[in-house]
């Protein structure tokens, strides 16, 4: 879709969303030298409102005068404020502006809804090893590329760099510009593994927030506490801390794993991390320590239960899949329906056509109608914490229902 995009010159709103070094920047430069429409730069560090909103205005006189879109190109857009991007969103809106925005960051949380629902997102993966050995054996030989004639590059120094970027091209290439740098002037010019290492890890500060250090110690934080073990779940806090990452990164991590690890075996563990979050946000480092340390040991304490994000996750298949559910009459909005008397598919209501039953006017107060109209069971509660109570209650309440549901339920008006 997107090659078609580019070779049709049909340009239109995108984010480019992807790790840094997976292409966004390439390809939107690629895109740039393709385009028959003025390209227009910006960087998300840099760019202040006044600056953004004279490239808008340009781009809208531009459009008037000689028929010519705009391409602006906002590199880290994440790294606007939410004003910022608001005064992107008139040449957006007017059709002035095709706004080609790279981020690092989910763009669902870094960039403003507004802007959001108004691009495409393309989400870019970091390359495998294979793609990143490939760049790597191009630049060697590419006239513009960053080594010398005649340079030998050993197979076991390609794939050190391949696999020490983490799927980040562009830090393998500059940490073999920096080899080739050191063996320019040989007779014979080589880099063998050693040579490599020493390229890289001369290069990289004691933590990079992007690159391996950073998943690796949020990795281990997340499978320590999963495993219970609290100990090494605060230690790999503590790594996490001293290297300098940033505490709302980790906030985010710890309300996410709360959900999806702990889920329903204690419904307290989202309350709390969520309170960790916005305390975290107040109160700020160094002391803010204290309460990631109180949340993270109570997480890995915790009863456990994936049971919830399962659920969404089959069911999120379902609906990807084309696996279209109707809503069934009795729950559907049946205002205009009961005024047309008429069903979805045009059939005539009548006095026999189910109706929809308040549940709180049982006894029991659970409702006894089919409101999903197919057989489907998402929800498998465990039997850990207190969601052993609720698979307890649920287990009633399917018994019950599979026992006095209604049989013209069946049939649909």
């Amino acid at each position: 879709m997107l090659r078609r995009l580019i070779e049709a010159d049909a340009l239109q709103s995108m984010i480019l969303a992807g790790p840094p070094g997976t292409g966004k920047t390439t390809l939107a430069e690629v895109i740039a030298a393709r385009t028959n429409a003025f390209v227009d730069r910006a960087h998300g560090a840099t760019t202040g409102v006044k600056e953004l909103r004279e490239k808008i205005e340009s781009a809208a006189r531009r459009l008037g005068e000689s028929s010519r879109r705009t391409l602006l190109f906002v590199d880290e857009i994440h790294r606007l404020a939410r004003n910022q991007q608001d005064a992107l969103l008139e040449g957006v809106e007017a059709g002035s502006v095709a706004l080609f925005g790279a981020t690092t960051e989910n763009p669902t949380w870094a960039v403003a809804p507004a802007l959001l629902s108004r691009s495409v997102v393309f989400r870019f993966e970091p390359l495998s090893e294979t793609d990143v050995a490939l760049v790597l054996q191009r630049a060697i030989v590419h006239p513009d590329g960053p080594c010398i004639a005649e340079l030998t590059l050993d197979a076991d120094a390609c794939a050190h760099f391949a696999r020490a970027c983490d799927g980040d091209v562009r830090r393998a290439l500059s940490g073999l510009e920096t080899a080739a740098y050191a063996v320019r002037g040989e007779i014979a010019p080589r880099i063998d593994i050693a040579l490599a290492k020493a390229a890289l890890d001369g290069k990289l500060p004691v933590f990079n927030r992007d690159g391996d250090e950073h998943f690796d110690l949020a990795s281990a934080l997340i499978k320590s506490m999963r495993g219970s073990d609290p100990d090494a779940a605060v230690y790999w806090l503590a790594r996490m801390l001293v290297s300098g990452e940033d505490p709302k990164f980790i906030c985010r991590r710890l309300t996410i794993f709360a959900s999806e690890d702990i889920g329903n075996a204690d419904p307290r563990a989202l309350t709390t991390a969520v309170a960790t979050w916005h305390a975290v946000e107040r109160v700020g480092m160094p002391e803010a320590q204290l309460i990631l340390s109180q949340c993270v040991t109570f997480l890995a304490v915790a009863a456990k239960s994936n049971a919830a994000a399962n659920a969404i996750w089959e069911a999120m298949s379902d609906a990807r899949d084309g696996r279209t559910i109707a809503v069934p009459f009795i729950i559907s909005d049946q205002t205009k329906k009961r005024a047309t008397k008429s069903a979805p598919d045009g059939t005539a209501l009548s006095a026999d056509t189910p109706a929809y039953e308040y549940p709180h006017d049982r006894a029991d107060g659970i409702g006894m109608q089919d409101y999903l109209g197919v057989e489907r069971v998402y929800y498998r509660p465990t039997d850990r914490g207190l969601e052993a109570a609720i698979a307890e209650h649920l287990a009633k309440i399917r018994a019950l229902r599979t026992a006095q549901r209604m049989p013209d339920q069946s049939s649909r008006p």
